[in-house]
């Protein structure tokens, strides 16, 4: 099955990555870092920050110019195995 059959995306296209964590310092780079392995050249315009409303978490959005599924998968992949991150959507 090819990828255009598996995902009702089309690619190239913008897409938010969102993953959560416990607010802790260094969450927000260190989504980044592992969102630019796979999508090089992301600017500070594209990331933003909301904390929970208790402060014990937040979550990192940072928007791609997405270029297949395949790529979307591997930074879901990498954010996913990563313990400081709890969850990525």
């Amino acid at each position: 099955m090819s990828d255009t059959q598996e995902t009702l995306l089309e690619f190239p296209c913008r897409f938010p990555i969102k993953a959560m964590g416990r607010a802790e310092d260094g969450l927000e780079t260190l989504v980044v870092e592992i969102v630019e392995r796979h999508a090089p050249g992301v600017h500070a315009g594209a990331v933003s920050v909301r904390p929970s409303r208790g402060g014990k978490w937040i979550s990192v959005t940072v928007v791609i110019e997405a270029q297949s599924k395949p790529q979307l998968d591997a930074i879901y992949r990498d954010l996913s195995a990563h313990k400081l991150i709890a969850w990525a959507l």
